[in-house]
C-alpha cells in the first residue's frame, strides 16, 4: 500500500475499540431526536436490555459457511425485499419469502451439484438510509426490533417444521417456464430437486441502535458463555450479517469504526466509486486484520457494461492486499433505470448479464465469485422489473408496483434467474 494508505490503516488500528468507540468520529446518516431526548435514552435503555434476536453460534455458524463459499464448496444465493414494509410482516408474506429462497437454492443445487448457502434479506430491511437527520419517532429503534423478532420468529418457526424443506420444493412448479428454449433442461432440474426434497438464514445503518444489541461473548465482560471454538469478543446481536453502505463508507468514520470491532459477517458495496477511490486494499485491512475467511463479504454493483472495466482491478486489489473476502455479484442496482412511466426498473436480461460476466472475470482473474445477491419477492402478481420468460413490458409496471424503494423481480423472474445463473456456473 502507498504511505498515505499505510497511514489510515496505522491510524484505525492505533485506537482502543469498543462498542461505542464510533462515537468519537464522523458519522453520516444518523437520525437525531432533538425534541424528545428522554424518550429516546429510554428507548436505547430498553434495546441494551432486550434478548438478542440472534445467537453468537447462528452468526459463526454463517461465516463458516461463507468461507465455504469463499473457497468455491458453496454457492450464496441471497436476496429479498429492498425495504420490508411493517404492513407485510404477516404469516403468509414471510413464509412465500423464505419458500421462494428455498426453492431457488433447490434448483440451483440440482442443476450444478454445487450445495448453496441460503441468506435471506428479511428481518432487516425496516430501516433505510435516510435523507431527513430529524427522526421524529423516538421509539422507531423499537418498532423495528419487534417486526425484525416477528420476522425471525417465523422463518424459525417454519424451518422447524418436519415437512417444510419437502412439501416447499415439492410445490414448486416451472410450467410458466415452457415457453423457454431451456424448458425441458430446468424442468428436469425441478424434477430433481423436488426427488431430493431440500429444507435458510435470514443491515447496519443507525449505530445506537446496533450499539444496544451488541453484546459482550464470555472473554470481554462475562456476559454470554462461550461455546467451544467460538472466538471471544463482540457480537451484533440484532443481525447474522451487517452491512456498510457507499455513503456510509469512510474508512475513518464511525461506521468503519464499529463493524471492525464485532465478530459478524460485514457485507461493503463495492462500485464505480470505490474504483475511483482506490480504497479497497484499506478497506480490507481495516475491516479484516485478522484475515479471517468468511468475515468480509464484497458484493459488487456496477451494471452489465460496466463489469469487464471494473471488475479486474478490483479483484487484483484485493489479492494484493491478501485479505481473504468473499466475492458476491449485485445484478440489480447497477441496472436500475427509469421507464418512460417515470417508475425504476430493471430489465431481467441485463441483471442476468452482469451476473454472468462477473463469473467469467472472476474465473479469468483466478478468483472465485461466491454468490450472487438479487432483490426479489416471492409475490407473483408483481410488476416492478421487465422482461423474463414471463415478458413483463414497460407498460405492465403500473399492474402491481408494490416497492417502497428499489423495483424487485418477482416470483416467475426469481425462479428463471436462479436456472440462469445455475446453466452459468455449469454442472460440478
Amino acid at each position: 500500500m502507498a504511505p498515505m494508505e499505510v497511514e489510515t490503516v496505522a491510524t484505525v488500528g492505533a485506537r482502543k475499540w469498543s462498542p461505542g468507540s464510533w462515537r468519537s468520529c464522523e458519522t453520516l446518516q444518523m437520525a437525531t431526536y432533538e425534541d424528545s431526548q428522554d424518550s429516546y435514552a429510554a428507548t436505547m435503555d430498553k434495546l441494551s436490555k432486550v434478548p438478542p434476536l440472534v445467537q453468537p453460534g447462528e452468526v459463526d455458524a454463517l461465516r463458516e459457511q461463507l468461507a465455504a463459499a469463499a473457497r468455491g464448496e458453496k454457492f450464496i444465493v441471497q436476496g429479498g425485499d429492498c425495504a420490508e414494509r411493517f404492513m407485510d410482516c404477516t404469516a403468509d408474506y414471510l413464509e412465500a419469502q423464505l419458500k421462494l429462497i428455498v426453492q431457488m437454492g433447490a434448483l440451483m443445487e440440482s442443476a450444478t451439484g454445487m450445495p448453496t448457502v441460503r441468506v435471506a434479506r428479511m428481518a432487516g430491511q425496516y430501516g433505510k438510509p435516510r435523507s431527513s437527520p430529524v427522526e421524529k419517532h423516538a421509539s422507531f429503534g423499537e418498532i423495528k426490533y419487534w417486526h425484525s423478532c416477528a420476522t425471525l420468529n417465523t422463518m424459525r418457526g417454519l424451518q422447524m417444521a418436519d415437512d417444510f424443506g419437502a412439501s416447499t420444493v415439492g410445490d414448486l412448479d416451472v410450467d410458466f417456464l415452457k415457453p423457454s428454449p431451456h424448458y425441458a433442461a430446468w424442468s428436469k432440474a425441478a424434477d430433481k430437486a423436488k426427488a431430493a426434497a431440500a429444507a435458510t438464514k435470514p443491515g447496519a445503518m443507525q449505530l445506537d441502535l446496533e450499539e444496544a444489541l451488541t453484546r459482550p461473548v464470555a472473554g470481554e465482560g462475562q456476559q454470554m458463555p462461550q461455546p467451544r471454538g467460538r472466538r471471544k469478543g463482540h457480537y451484533n446481536l440484532s443481525a447474522h450479517m451487517v452491512w456498510i453502505g457507499d455513503r456510509t463508507r469512510q474508512l475513518l468514520g464511525g461506521r468503519a469504526e464499529y463493524f471492525r470491532g464485532i465478530r459478524n459477517p460485514i457485507v461493503r458495496q463495492v462500485d464505480e466509486l470505490c474504483f475511483e477511490r482506490g480504497e479497497l486494499k484499506e478497506l480490507c485491512a481495516i475491516l479484516n486484520p485478522d484475515k479471517v475467511e468468511g468475515r468480509l463479504v464484497l458484493i459488487t454493483r456496477y451494471g452489465a457494461e460496466k463489469v469487464a472495466a471494473l471488475l479486474p482491478a478490483h479483484i487484483k486489489a484485493v489479492q494484493e492486499s491478501g485479505v481473504p473476502v468473499v466475492w458476491q455479484c449485485d445484478g440489480v442496482h447497477g441496472n436500475t433505470v427509469t421507464a418512460s412511466c417515470k417508475l425504476k426498473t430493471r430489465k431481467f436480461d441485463d441483471v442476468m448479464a452482469e451476473v454472468s460476466r462477473a463469473l467469467q472475470v472472476h474465473r479469468e482473474s483466478g478468483s472465485t465469485l461466491a454468490g450472487v445477491h438479487l432483490e426479489m419477492t416471492g409475490q407473483a402478481a408483481v410488476t416492478e422489473c421487465t422482461g423474463g420468460v414471463v415478458n413483463i413490458e414497460e407498460d405492465m409496471l403500473t399492474r402491481q408496483y408494490d416497492t417502497y424503494c428499489d423495483p424487485r423481480l418477482n416470483y416467475a423472474q426469481s425462479i428463471e434467474a436462479s436456472l440462469v445463473i445455475a446453466n452459468a456456473l455449469g454442472a460440478r
